[in-house]
């Protein structure tokens, strides 16, 4: 009886020790550049086929409420890395009204700013909780500073473009050179003017080298996977599956970018499920912002043909839902339950959910709250908090959303939708109930502050 009890005793020992010493999981955020909310088959998508995104969704986590940082690029990142809104964090807008560093934009000198080194990133974070962190294509957080990389911003490894590197520009989705840790380095299928290596290729390669790197180690890693699909210009190696279909070419060239990406979602997915790394890895995909990556007719013609924002109004550049609003889906087989998340969490929140995902203990000064108990939970009450965007190019707009009640002020108006009842804000509201209007008024009065690179309007 006494050695039973020594044998029992050594094997909750061992159980024990087994689960402290198990490693935190792995992050793999995958993040799609202007595709729109209803670009993918799960949200209704009907003419361009995501059927690996769409197996995401079905075996996944689908949060329908979920949103970007911000209607454009430069600020929804920022937000998404420093878990501030756009009325605190550093980069408000794609280039700056006044302040920043000088820099060629094609033919045109624009200013833009950049994350300074006091801004706490998620790379910072993780790194801080025992993490190995990567990132792989656009950053467009370092403006024309060659000292804000990632690798200078919380990230041990980065494989990219960068907007002070022109040569690396992946505007083309055929770039020459590519930014590795720290080195220039030649892509000698694309020399010359050669389309041998596209964008979203070399991306998904890089993140798989770097899956095959750390697959073993004994720290757990976080993975930034930054996509240029669908961003214009509009290209693609083919016209893929849409070849014969009876539409236009740039029609079958949008449709064809999104079949490219949706191809290098599954060979990630492949990757971790086949190396056994799905066990322990969450897996995130969403978007940067809403369709449409300029005014042009050209583009609107496009997201138009396909509802790219299904049934929201606006486009990127817009903080009605079609420009904020976004995919987002989290996937892990042994971890996450599949099911919907319909609360509204939005990109200020991965910072507080990748540091509890780390179990990182450590307080965060933050505008975000985690949504990791909710993934894990389910069904949990929720208590309404506001969010909050604003943006400066259509001239100063706020957006906020509480509950059901999404409100926008622009030229001190206001403009108030229930989104439980008009997802698509066709019907303003704004003089049923002054009671909201009020309460949002008193929000945004102390919800901002003033930013040295983009000007408010003087009261």
């Amino acid at each position: 009886m006494r050695n039973l009890w020594i044998v029992i005793l050594l094997l909750l020992f061992s159980c024990t020790t087994e689960q402290s010493q198990k490693p935190h999981p792995n992050i793999v955020l995958l993040l799609a550049d202007d595709l729109g909310y209803g670009d993918v088959g799960y949200n209704g998508q009907e003419m361009i086929q995501t059927p690996n995104i769409d197996s995401l969704a079905q075996e996944g986590l689908v949060f329908t409420d979920f949103y970007a940082g911000a209607p454009v690029c430069g600020p929804s990142r920022s937000v998404l890395m420093t878990g501030m809104h756009t009325g605190h964090t550093t980069i408000r807008g794609n280039m700056t009204m006044q302040g920043g560093k000088a820099g060629k934009k094609g033919n045109r000198i624009v200013y833009r700013a950049n994350l300074q080194k006091d801004d706490l990133t998620i790379g910072n974070i993780m790194q801080q909780a025992g993490y190995t962190t990567g990132m792989v294509g656009k950053w467009h957080l370092g403006g024309y500073d060659s000292a804000a990389t990632p690798l200078h911003r919380g990230f041990d490894e980065f494989s990219g473009w960068l907007v002070n590197l022109p040569e690396t520009y992946a505007s083309t989705y055929w770039p020459e050179k590519r930014f590795v840790n720290g080195v220039v380095e030649d892509i000698s299928e694309n020399q010359g003017g050669k389309k041998g290596y596209y964008h979203t290729d070399i991306c998904t390669d890089e993140a798989i080298s770097f899956l095959e790197k750390h697959e073993n180690d004994e720290q757990p890693f976080m993975l930034f996977v930054n996509y240029s699909n669908p961003h214009a210009p509009l290209d693609a190696p083919d016209q893929a599956i849409f070849t014969n279909k009876d539409w236009p070419d740039d029609m079958k060239t949008y449709a064809a970018m999104i079949y490219y990406l949706d191809r290098s979602v599954a060979r990630i997915k492949q990757r971790l499920v086949e190396t056994g790394l799905s066990e322990n890895t969450i897996l995130i995909f969403t978007s940067d912002n809403g369709p449409r990556s300029n005014y042009s007719d050209r583009l609107t013609e496009v997201v138009d043909f396909f509802n790219s924002n299904g049934d929201l109004r606006g486009y990127k550049r817009d903080l009605y839902e079609g420009g904020i609003r976004v995919p987002m889906v989290a996937w892990s087989p042994k971890m996450i339950d599949k099911g919907v998340i319909s609360s509204p969490y939005y990109f200020t929140d991965m910072m507080a959910t990748f540091r509890d995902i780390a179990g990182g203990q450590f307080e965060l000064v933050t505008d975000g709250v985690s949504f990791y108990s909710e993934i894990i939970e389910r069904n949990r009450a929720v208590d309404p908090r506001y969010l909050y965007w604003e943006f400066f190019e259509n001239g100063f707009e706020q957006a906020i959303r509480y509950d059901r009640w999404k409100g926008i002020k622009r030229n001190g108006e206001y403009e108030l939708y229930d989104l439980a009842t008009d997802i698509g804000e066709s019907r303003n509201v704004v003089n049923d109930h002054p009671e909201v209007i009020q309460a949002m008024e008193k929000y945004l009065s102390a919800c901002r502050t003033e930013s040295p690179y983009w000007k408010t309007p003087t009261k």
